[in-house]
């Protein structure tokens, strides 16, 4: 059995996070939303883009691709971890994923004005690969590290992959600013960002890859074909949730803040470009301050849940998060904007280091079918990113701006605050004396 708590295998667990989170900053957040709109903005069509026989508003078409991704993993999440925990075989998943997300990020290197569909499907694969192996990531957390851990290894992993993000970052900031130097254009310096990335997630995935355990095969509990099985061992991790209170009244919680968290990530470069006009550099600049700040985020917000319990920390940081969205639809200066992406730094890396680490500090610490768990995690997530980001879309092309759709956003933080609230009963109610009364 592996021995929790060893350093090596937790610094081997945080790399993963330091190769896959490029993909993050660079593909979804900052280069590849700039270059997106440039070259899909023109006097002719303005923001109008044709995409397989039919015309969209080219950050709606970003915005639905992104969530059609999320989508089929919500589809193929129970059906793979189903497999990985019969088989015990996580490792290969998310070997197979990343080899996915860095060769769709290598395929952007060809996408231009001419070749809208090819960009946007690489787009949609590299999300894809992103996220699938995200779930067999975070399945290794109570693995890895003991209850009293969680937190810490938690935002160690984000930490390690804010710092691993905003290197390459920097990297790429150099072609992208400086093109002219390296006999570069503009647009050849983006693109040949999205191949450093493609290169930089597979190469330092491989450290992980070669360190973690493969996962322990758990082939009792799956009696059942293997395609239907997932979505029967879904059924029955549900099962299992209704009768873990804590557990029951964080799932609606996080899923509605999370509706509004992966949502403003992934838009807001777009809504610095659309609606203040702001250059790349302005963009990256943001991005990169709202990275390193993150990292501070993130480790404050694991002591402070120490100290005032992971429920209390996450009703504060959704507080913030409202007064966010609400700032950003009257932001109308560079100024303002900047000032905003501060404070989405404090809250950004602790709002999902918190929500990893409660989660499976809710969880009983001797299961085995923990990617069957984390699955009914990651299948919550994404579907609250398929609702987000089509929502924010379907908004903005309903009435012609990106500021409409932030109160939307807002909206869902509010009705995720209120079940935190109401977390916050149930934990002092049913589980005063439990081992989850500090969670």
């Amino acid at each position: 059995m592996q021995v929790k708590n060893d350093k090596k295998i937790i610094r081997a667990w945080a790399m993963f996070d330091w190769a896959n989170s490029a993909y993050n900053l660079v593909i979804t957040t900052t280069i590849f939303p700039a270059y997106y709109v440039a070259i899909t903005t023109n006097d002719d069509n303005g923001n109008q883009v044709h995409f397989f026989g039919h015309n969209f508003i080219n950050t709606a078409l970003q915005d639905y691709s992104l969530a059609f991704a999320y989508l089929i993993m919500v589809l193929l999440l129970p059906i793979l971890s189903s497999i990985a925990d019969y088989r015990g075989n996580k490792k290969v998943f998310m070997q197979f994923f990343t080899i996915l997300g860095s060769l769709a990020c290598c395929g952007l290197f060809f996408f231009d004005a001419e070749h809208i569909e090819r960009g946007i499907i690489c787009f949609a694969l590299a999300a894809i690969g992103y996220s699938g192996g995200f779930v067999f990531y975070n399945s290794y957390l109570p693995e890895i590290a003991t209850l009293n851990m969680q937190d810490r290894v938690s935002a160690k992993g984000f930490n390690y992959g804010y710092v691993g993000s905003v290197l390459l970052q920097l990297i790429c900031f150099v072609f992208v600013l400086m093109p002219d130097k390296f006999g570069l254009t503009k647009g050849s310096a983006s693109q040949l960002s999205f191949l450093l990335v493609g290169i930089w997630w597979i190469g330092f995935a491989t450290i992980p890859f070669r360190i973690l355990p493969k996962g322990s095969p758990n082939a009792r509990t799956h009696q059942h074909n293997i395609i239907k099985g997932g979505f029967i061992e879904l059924g029955k991790v549900w099962a299992k949730i209704k009768h873990m209170p804590m557990l029951r009244g964080y799932l609606p919680a996080f899923f509605f803040y999370s509706m509004g968290v992966q949502t403003i990530m992934l838009v807001a470069t777009a809504f610095g470009a659309k609606e203040l006009k702001m250059g790349t550099s302005q963009l990256i600049s943001i991005i990169l301050i709202i990275q390193i700040i993150a990292i501070v985020g993130a480790t404050v917000m694991s002591r402070l849940s120490g100290k005032y319990g992971n429920v209390r920390i996450l009703i504060l940081v959704v507080f913030i998060w409202i007064g966010v969205c609400i700032a950003a639809y009257f932001t109308t200066t560079v100024t303002e904007f900047y000032m905003i992406a501060v404070v989405v730094g404090v809250v950004m890396g602790g709002i999902q280091s918190l929500s990893r680490s409660t989660y499976s500090k809710y969880l009983p610490q001797d299961i085995t079918d923990t990617a069957s768990f984390f699955s009914f995690y990651d299948v919550t997530e994404k579907l609250s990113i398929v609702g987000g980001l089509f929502s924010f879309g379907f908004i903005e092309e309903m009435t012609g701006s990106m500021r409409n759709s932030t109160l939307v956003l807002c909206g869902f933080f509010i009705i995720g605050l209120l079940f935190l609230f109401l977390l916050l009963r149930i934990e002092k109610k049913v589980l005063k004396n439990s081992e989850f009364s500090a969670v």
